[in-house]
């Protein structure tokens, strides 16, 4: 299952129409902390978030999981995609981070790498 994490409810509905379009399982949140109280994270293969959020950032999201264990790969999203957060958002650990409004097809070859690398499977 790809978890889409976005407070954007444009963004996370068309992510998550094209993440299903791709033969995915999907679920969306609309914040970092939805998802980590979602019983779903367990059954999360990969996560798409945004950096930007309310709250808990995408890189406050990625710090937490990496401190809980979880070695879930994550692709980021960002309307503002800054060599800074860029670099941060890379050495955690993140798949990518693709720049607002991104391209589906660099999307669907970073999410199969990610769930190929990772050992997910493309449909649940």
């Amino acid at each position: 299952m790809v978890s889409i994490v976005d407070d954007d409810a444009s963004v996370r509905i068309a992510t998550d129409r094209l993440v299903r379009s791709l033969g995915f399982t999907a679920h969306t949140f609309a914040s970092a902390d939805e998802f980590l109280r979602s019983p779903l994270m367990d059954s999360t293969s990969c996560v798409i978030a945004d950096i930007q959020m309310p709250g808990m950032s995408g890189l406050d999201l990625q710090a937490v999981l990496r401190s809980q264990g979880r070695q879930l790969p994550i692709i980021f999203i960002t309307a503002f995609p800054e060599d800074e957060i860029r670099a941060r958002a890379m050495d955690g650990g993140a798949v990518c981070l693709l720049a607002k409004p991104f391209d589906g097809t660099m999307l669907m070859e970073q999410l199969e790498a990610a769930l190929e690398t990772h050992g997910g499977e493309a449909v649940h």
